[in-house]
């Protein structure tokens, strides 16, 4: 009687413990998902914004530098209309391949999304295996 006594409290215990490890290891995992998610909306935000922004400024100087093309061309076209036509030509490629190498520079390093989530994630791991290296056997 004594023995089946003093073993129920450890069962229960152990139980206990179990659950409670697990339900902590389930909290951290919701956490660390709500973290993800929130990177994914923000990520989702900055690129919307990034392509609105850069599609009405792209349009806008495009129609610009067109219209100011045309201006300085017929202005010139008694004079120098084929000079004129060949320095835009040259000066929208050239504007064109530096954009292009600009962009390509940009896309390079790529995004830093989930690199909050990963790190929280890094940090639990070192956690862990600190408090595995230094318990007591």
């Amino acid at each position: 009687m004594g023995d089946g006594a003093g073993k129920m409290p450890d069962q229960r215990g152990l139980f206990a413990s179990t659950k409670g490890l697990l339900g902590t290891g389930v909290t951290l995992l919701h956490n660390r998902l709500e973290l993800l998610g929130v990177e994914l909306a923000e990520e989702r935000l900055r690129l919307v914004s990034l392509l609105a922004y850069g599609g009405a400024a792209f349009l806008c100087i495009a129609a610009g530098l067109i219209f100011l093309a045309i201006f300085l061309t017929v202005l010139l076209w008694e004079s120098n209309r084929l000079l004129a036509l060949g320095v835009f030509s040259a000066l929208f490629l050239g504007a064109g391949v530096a954009s292009l190498m600009l962009a390509m520079s940009l896309a390079r390093p790529g995004s830093k999304l989930f690199s909050a989530s990963l790190a929280e994630l890094r940090r639990d791991r070192d956690a862990l295996a600190n408090n595995d290296t230094t318990r007591p056997l």
